[in-house]
């Protein structure tokens, strides 16, 4: 696997990260493919903030979920490759049914996403009547469908906050995500024990060894990490300084780290994020909390699969009209907010 590296500020050794998986020399013909087919579909590619780097720089958009499907819904060419995970080219399809739309890796999936069916959240909101179901992204068409709202990790205080006050709300499938969300609105918030096995992996000691490590660096906390909640908690009592430390979605996170004086960084979340930083910011600095923290899925999407898609207009993803057409709602109330 290609990688680069970065050097720690502190003891000076070199770890590798896995930023880029095609070695030069391959990736260079394989993008000159791709280039000349998607010319050819007269398509655009999409790919989320984790996707490797050779995959974040030939995509015509590099952005969360969220972002990924407004531009899907936006664009005009009438073929989409999405370069994520499964969820995200189902959402493209369900806001634009009159596309192609691909994922060059079907096994792509998201653990977050497979924490919850619709059979499993009828059943939950027949325990709650009169609730309201707020859907994270990560998740399938049925389970959006079932849903009264979608939420990002970077609306998902707003959409709760939209909601009348006297409301339960059924927040489901991230247990993280939401026990900060009940914490910062103080609302009646019912919760899924869903976790992405990514963020879940992200530890307070990642984030105490980093802090002793790092101590001049801003600490940029994904709120779906299993660190968030004792973070708020350290944050609470002062255990930890509030001082440089941003509890941030990933775009907040990419904003946070354009405008802050800060010339150092700790991101706690998925590692291809670092990727986009380092371009948009290369005066500065930015270090994982840990090298492990690389999502498998999203590393399925690779050079030759993209060119592969593209070819053969593999592997396109559809939902049922009726199905899309309930999901949409949500969906839609999530983008409006």
């Amino acid at each position: 696997m290609y990688t680069n590296k970065y050097v720690l500020s502190k003891g000076g050794s070199e770890v590798s990260v896995s930023l880029y998986h095609t070695p030069p020399e391959a990736a260079a013909v394989l993008i000159e493919e791709i280039a000349a087919l998607k010319a050819e579909r007269n398509a655009v590619i999409l790919a989320h903030n984790y996707e490797y780097g050779e995959i974040q720089d030939l995509a015509d958009y590099v952005g969360d979920s969220l972002g990924m499907a407004q531009y899907a819904a936006r664009s005009e060419a009438p073929v989409l490759v999405v370069c994520g995970v499964h969820f995200m080219a189902e959402t493209s399809a369900i806001l634009s049914p009159e596309k192609i739309v691909l994922i060059p890796d079907p096994e792509a999936g998201c653990s977050l996403a497979a924490s919850i069916n619709a059979d499993q959240l009828r059943a939950w909101k027949a325990e709650h009547p009169g609730a309201v179901v707020v859907s994270y992204v990560n998740t399938t068409a049925e389970v959006k469908a079932e849903s009264d709202y979608c939420c990002t990790s970077g609306n998902a205080e707003r959409v709760i906050r939209a909601i009348p006050e006297d409301k339960t709300i059924l927040f489901l499938p991230d247990m993280f995500l939401g026990s900060y969300l009940r914490q910062q609105t103080g609302r009646n918030i019912e919760i899924w024990a869903g976790e992405c096995h990514v963020h879940a992996a992200i530890r307070p000691a990642m984030v105490e060894r980093q802090r002793a490590a790092l101590p001049g660096a801003d600490f940029l906390i994904h709120p779906e990490c299993g660190c968030v909640s004792s973070t708020m908690h350290y944050l609470a009592t002062g255990a930890l300084k509030p001082e440089g430390t941003h509890i941030l979605s990933t775009e907040g996170m990419i904003r946070h780290a354009a405008a802050s004086p800060a010339q150092q960084f700790v991101v706690a979340t998925e590692i291809g994020v670092l990727h986009r930083m380092r371009k948009a910011n290369p005066t500065k600095e930015f270090v994982p909390i840990d090298e492990s923290i690389s999502c498998k899925y999203m590393k399925m999407i690779t050079l030759e699969k993209v060119r592969n898609s593209l070819r053969d207009l593999t592997h396109r993803v559809t939902v049922e009209p009726t199905l899309a057409a309930r999901a949409r709602t949500a969906i839609e109330r999530m983008v409006a907010l």
